[in-house]
């Protein structure tokens, strides 16, 4: 190839991957204004996939690792959907986040708030903050309320 002379199909889709993990639905979205003429783009995807360039369970596992530090399940699990992977593979990949979703939620609360909430006004912005990352009322609830005796670095069940 050339300098100056744009990518192929595959050559484009091989640059998205190599990047990071993408789903073939997020493949076909970024590629589909690229296609020349009907049915290029579905045939570079078929062979891409079947030599294993994109790997939905590799895309969910990435995602999971990248995102699931700060992120609740509900979050990562939209962020999921929205990439176009198949409901068993979400599920499976939120069903693993939810076994320590108490401990991530704590662990993101205490790097953003030194106390639990004073009054009603702070709770309240608490509880915000940690439902738009994703984590749900009972987590919340649970963060918010303190741990059990009074320390803060207690290890609580989910």
């Amino acid at each position: 190839m050339q300098p100056g002379q744009p990518l192929s199909l595959k050559g484009r889709a091989l640059r998205y991957l190599s990047q990071r993990e993408h789903s073939r639905g997020e493949l076909e979205r970024k590629l589909r204004a690229h296609e020349k003429e009907p049915g290029q783009l579905a045939r570079v995807l078929d062979e891409l996939q079947g030599r294993g360039f994109i790997d939905h369970q590799r895309v969910a596992d990435s995602v999971v690792n990248r995102r699931g530090a700060k992120l609740g399940a509900m979050r990562i699990k939209q962020e999921l959907r929205a990439k176009g992977l198949d409901s068993s593979i979400v599920n499976e990949a939120v069903a693993d986040l939810r076994a320590n979703e108490l401990e991530r939620a704590r662990e993101v609360w205490c790097r953003k708030f030194s106390a639990l909430p004073a009054d009603a006004a702070a709770h309240g912005k608490q509880a915000r903050f940690l439902a738009a990352r994703g984590f749900d009322a009972t987590v919340i609830r649970r963060v918010l309320d303190g741990p059990a005796g009074g320390r803060h670095d207690a290890t609580i069940d989910a």
